[in-house]
């Protein structure tokens, strides 16, 4: 699926650097993005630049032991120049000191505005696309980050109604969800048929226009253990994903299921579609992270900007030691190189 991913294949490089919020600045965030940075000897990575604080940056990378420089740009034309010399990055100044694994609130204003002001770069086509950098949500919270997670504020930033969707990509796997932060109790009581419609729609349009897919095959996970065995084990299937799946087959979706989910992702199974669209978030997270759990990619499907993310947290238990893998970091730069392109040229189509 990602097959240029793990080749010695450079597609071609993007017109515009891709804008990369700074995250929660107690995290990995900023060591995996200067990995990347330092692999672009030696793979391609795309240009792009941070929007965050220099200082701490530049502090950070030295309390690192990385040579990493790092060069102030006031807008996102200078990014592509500077890349080649140093990290770019657009200033935003944190509120307080920064200790490794240890989160202040007093700084998420400035981790929410590096995601609008990232954002607002994509929007006015300044940057090819955006990467986000993992967030501790709770911190947030106690600030009043009235938003369930990124994917959830990134719509409300583009101002968008269309459907939305999280999807989870590595090499050999693609999924989908339905719904995404919330408890398993609030997931069940939300998954109705015109949600899994309204999410199927998004993720096969997307399949179509951003990856390339004439016509994606798209598997619905059951909820219930063995699809509910006839209702024996629970009605949602009947009820609620089989009437959606007809909907969708009615619209010309190429669409199976409901897959009971203990058998929808050994080996041949996943030969049979290009997506899972799966129900509730650990049942797609789980299959992602034992195939692939550092090379695993985020994407927002449904926005009219390119949003991807490296899938791990802020892994505050390692944060300031040296020993964050970058291989997800890098993964989402190069996806969201990709996908950009992808959709530039399907509009121009």
């Amino acid at each position: 699926m990602l097959g240029w991913l793990k080749s010695n294949i450079t597609p071609p490089s993007s017109q515009k650097p891709i804008s990369v919020s700074m995250g929660e600045p107690a995290g990995i965030g900023a060591e995996v993005l200067f990995k990347a940075w330092l692999a672009r000897r030696n793979t391609h990575i795309p240009s792009f630049f941070l929007v965050g604080d220099p200082e701490f940056t530049d502090a950070q990378a030295k309390a690192l032991n990385m040579f990493v420089p790092v060069e102030k740009i006031d807008h996102p034309s200078k990014a592509n120049d500077a890349f080649k010399r140093a990290l770019p990055v657009y200033p935003l100044e944190l509120k307080t000191n920064v200790k490794p694994g240890v989160a202040d609130p007093a700084n998420a204003g400035t981790v929410l505005d590096s995601i609008k002001v990232a954002t607002k770069f994509a929007m006015d086509g300044d940057a090819s696309a955006i990467v986000t950098l993992p967030i501790h949500k709770s911190t947030l919270y106690q600030s009043g980050f009235g938003f369930a997670g990124h994917t959830e504020y990134l719509t409300s930033l583009c101002n968008t109604t269309k459907a939305t969707a999280m999807m989870l990509e590595i090499d050999t796997l693609r999924v989908a969800l339905s719904t995404i932060h919330v408890s398993l109790k609030d997931a069940i009581g939300k998954i109705t048929t015109s949600l899994i419609v309204n999410q199927t729609l998004t993720v096969e349009r997307s399949l179509r226009h951003m990856f390339g897919i004439a016509t994606p095959r798209i598997a619905i996970a059951a909820l219930n253990p063995h699809a509910g065995e006839h209702g024996a084990m629970g009605l949602e299937e009947i009820e609620i994903i089989i009437p959606a799946i007809e909907q969708l087959r009615e619209r010309g979706i190429d669409i199976t299921g409901p897959h009971p989910a203990d058998t929808l992702f050994h080996k041949s199974a996943r030969a049979q579609y290009d997506c899972a669209m799966c129900l509730y978030h650990d049942q797609g997270l789980i299959p992602i992270k034992t195939l692939d759990f550092h090379g695993g990619v985020n994407i927002t499907l449904g926005l009219p900007i390119v949003r991807t993310s490296p899938d791990h947290g802020t892994a505050f238990d390692i944060a300031g030691k040296g020993v964050a893998d970058p291989t997800s970091m890098m993964a989402a730069l190069k996806r969201a190189e990709s996908l950009a392109m992808a959709k530039a040229a399907y509009k121009k189509a």
